[in-house]
């Protein structure tokens, strides 16, 4: 099998990438060992940041997050809710942040406003919330998005080989289970796995550098908020509540792991998310939470989860580019600055179009529209038909 480009990872990165290469005419074959965004994409909280949330310790990615939801909400407004977001600061935390937090709000352009009275518009906040400023956090169905965003690749000329582990890796050449595909350029968009695909390619690989990092989500079963809730202080455990359909998620932990295959969440983790979050809508305490699930990041290598940017880094291995870090909200982004560099590679002068091109609502065309089935299955059924049309020439 042939093909201009072979990219590994069906996550958000490498189906944004498979989507631009293929908009630039350019032939693109994507593999993946499960399916469609079934690591750390699909495992997100449903949030699409405003950048608000890194004004204080990564600006760069707070630029960047403001500019992608912008750019995503247009180019797919079925998969994404305007629900809007809101920072609280509850009695006894830092108010001297407060100050912090609002000058880099305005450094990073994002649009902001003080809310007098947050109950009024979360009746379920704690009554200690001492100060509130509203901004544009969104939230975002990754299923419906990426769907779309896959279809949209396939429809240009791309193809998909999904559950078909990568065995090995010779120059340019990807052996898998089933087949040997033979390209001029890889990329490695395997995220928390990129490090294996790399020593596959190179045993002295730079990306040695990345740092998985687990982060566990309490699903709850009832709708507790109806805008995203933030914490109001530096980035820490369990101060966000998304919500998401008829349910609220609360996230995150941020603990590195070395085996992004092997987690273990102990039930201290669990407690901790609860008790945090409980400080902001006191109602979580005492409700068990439905189910949690957890994603691995991608990070870039630093002291500290906490203190580690999202931004992201391309590396350049000759015939494999990698890319590592960065987050769902700036995937597209990502796969633009991606794809630049892999078209220099390939000789190619078309410029990214993807902040332009619509994604369709792929995921409506394959449900089971009218049926018994249609409540019972929903998108899950539906993404596995898509999955299967996908792969079919």
């Amino acid at each position: 099998m042939k093909t201009d480009v072979a990219v590994i990872g069906a996550g958000a990165t490498g189906l944004f990438t498979a989507l631009d290469l293929s908009l630039r005419g350019i032939k693109v074959t994507v593999i993946d060992r499960s399916g469609l965004i079934s690591g750390t994409s699909g495992r997100m909280h449903g949030l699409l940041h405003s950048g608000a949330r890194y004004v204080s310790n990564d600006m760069t990615s707070a630029k960047q997050c403001i500019k992608e939801n912008i750019i995503l909400s247009r180019i797919a407004p079925h998969a994404i809710f305007d629900t809007k977001g809101l920072f609280v600061a509850i009695k006894g935390d830092d108010e001297s942040f407060i100050d912090e937090f609002v000058k880099g709000l305005d450094e990073a352009e994002i649009p902001y406003s003080e809310v007098s009275n947050p109950l009024q518009l979360e009746p379920n906040l704690s009554t200690e919330v001492e100060y509130a400023v509203q901004v544009p956090d969104k939230v975002v169905d990754p299923f419906k998005l990426f769907a779309g965003v896959a279809y949209a690749a396939k429809h240009k000329g791309a193809k998909f080989l999904l559950y078909e582990k990568v065995k090995g890796i010779i120059g340019s050449k990807v052996i898998t289970e089933k087949r040997e595909i033979e390209s001029r350029v890889i990329i490695n968009a395997a995220g928390p796995w990129a490090p294996q695909i790399s020593a596959m390619h190179s045993k002295e690989s730079k990306v040695v550098e990345l740092m998985p990092t687990i982060g566990v989500m309490l699903v709850f079963e009832k709708r507790l908020n109806s805008m995203v809730l933030n914490r109001l202080r530096p980035p820490s455990d369990g101060d966000i509540i998304v919500p998401y359909y008829e349910t609220s998620i609360l996230g995150t932990t941020a603990q590195v792991v070395e085996d992004p295959d092997n987690v273990q969440v102990e039930n201290e983790d669990v407690q901790y998310l609860i008790e945090e979050g409980s400080a902001m809508v006191p109602k979580l305490s005492e409700l068990k939470p439905k189910r949690y699930y957890y994603s691995v990041r991608p990070l870039l290598k630093s002291s500290d989860a906490r203190s580690a940017t999202r931004d992201f880094e391309i590396y350049d291995e000759g015939d494999m580019l990698t890319i590592v870090g960065g987050k769902l909200t700036t995937s597209r982004l990502m796969a633009e600055k991606l794809s630049d560099v892999t078209s220099e590679k390939l000789g190619v002068k078309s410029k990214s179009t993807t902040s332009t091109t619509p994604i369709p609502d792929a995921l409506s065309m394959y449900a089971l529209r009218n049926t018994i089935g249609d409540e019972l299955y929903s998108n899950g059924y539906a993404f596995s038909r898509l999955e299967e049309a996908l792969q079919n020439d």
